[in-house]
């Protein structure tokens, strides 16, 4: 009897231990900015709000035309796969350096519509 009270406590222990690990798992998943879980976190959302985006059209050398989008935070947003994102949507060619996004030929409604489909604000996009 003794034996079997000795290993209920002993898987008692152990099943304890497994909980406490399983809640210090989840616990560890908290974003250290904003205080929530990874799961609700809002960092990027109010990020985004925050920047004032502009995408404007300019002819660069032999008259080719361009679309620049300059304005986007490189620190919480990959400039390069976002450009890469956008010459899919678009149909082009192009790049990002130097914090802008130059896409080849004149896509200034395209690229808009895309960052508003990204959750971008509306209102914080500037067309030129």
């Amino acid at each position: 009897m003794f034996l079997l009270l000795h290993l209920w406590v002993r898987s008692l222990k152990i099943l304890y231990t497994a909980v406490a690990i399983v809640v210090l798992s989840v616990m560890a998943d908290i974003c250290p900015i904003c205080g929530l879980p990874k799961d609700l976190c809002v960092c990027g959302e109010i990020g985004k709000e925050q920047q004032r985006i502009r995408i404007r059209f300019e002819t660069r050398k032999f008259g080719r035309p361009t679309t620049i989008v300059e304005g986007i935070d490189d620190k919480d947003t990959d400039l390069g796969s976002l450009a890469q994102k956008l010459k899919s949507f678009c149909a082009c060619g192009g790049t990002a350096k130097n914090g802008q996004i130059i896409l080849q030929g004149d896509h200034r409604e395209k690229v808009r519509q895309y960052l508003i489909k990204l959750g971008y604000p509306e209102e914080n996009i500037e067309v030129q």
